[in-house]
This record gives structure tokens, sequence and C-alpha cells, in this order.
């Protein structure tokens, strides 16, 4: 994505959180919005703490437990989207503006590869009809072992 684009997103993002603070009585803080535009700026998932200790490298000032905490506001608004991929490790992605999509996990690294595949939605569809069920989200996490580009080194 250009940076145009992603500006014009976290725009977007920075406008749907405050009114989502406004809305819970959470106050407004710098700290909160720069936490949100650097998880825009990426393009990976992540934990909350690579989150904090890349923030820290940039020498922005803020709290482990403002990073943990914004995660949490950002979480209930719709503006990430929190995985559990095993290994008691919760990671994060950006959700706005962004397609449904699947995983694809590595048993051995952690490494989380998306796909996405329109079949998936057929199922999901039809399943929906056939069992007079309304599907309003869906979660695929495939688990594996990676073959060449493993982390791990195996």
């Amino acid at each position: 994505m250009e940076e145009k684009a992603v500006n014009q997103v976290i725009d977007q993002v920075k406008e749907k959180f405050s009114r989502h603070l406004e809305r819970e009585g959470f106050r407004k803080t710098s700290e909160r919005f720069t936490i949100l535009e650097e998880i825009y700026k990426r393009t990976d998932h992540f934990d909350a703490e690579a989150l904090y200790i890349h923030m820290k490298t940039k020498n922005y000032r803020v709290s482990r437990a403002t990073v943990y905490n914004t995660l949490e506001l950002l979480a209930n608004c719709d503006l990430i989207k929190k995985h559990q991929f095993g290994k008691n490790l919760t990671q994060y992605e950006k959700s706005f503006g962004y397609k449904q999509h699947d995983h694809l996990i590595c048993e051995d690294c952690g490494r989380v590869f998306e796909f996405c595949d329109p079949r998936i939605q057929q199922i999901k569809d039809v399943m929906g009809d056939v069992l007079k069920f309304s599907v309003t989200q869906h979660s695929l996490n495939l688990y594996g072992k990676c073959q060449g580009a493993c982390e791990s080194g195996i």
C-alpha cells in the first residue's frame, strides 16, 4: 500500500478510535494515538511485547501498561484482531479496511502466513443456509510446518 493510502487509513482509524474513546469515557491521549499509528504502519502480526520494544527503540515515551491497555481498547473497537496461535502468545493484526483472510501457522518457528480463498466464503454461505445460521465472521487457522523457509532452522 502506498504511503498516501496508508495515511488515509490512519486518519480513518484515528477518527474511529476517537469516537470509541469518547463513547466509552476514556481519555484521548497522544500515546494511544501514537500506538495506533505505529500498528497501522506495520504489515505483520505482532505481540504486545514486540510492539512495546518497537516503540521504545523509536524513542516513544510509552509504558508497557499503556501498550497493553491500548491494545485492549483497539480490539474492543474492532481496529485490531486478537489471535491465539498456540504457544500461549497472543498476537495482533490490524483489521480496519482489510479483507477477511485465514492463517497457516508453523508449529516450529511460529511464523504466520495469511491466505484468502473464495471457496471458504462459499462454504460459509452454504453452511449458513443449510443450518439456518447467520454467519457474521469466521476464523480459520491451519497448523503445520514450514517447508524450506522455517525460521527454526529445521
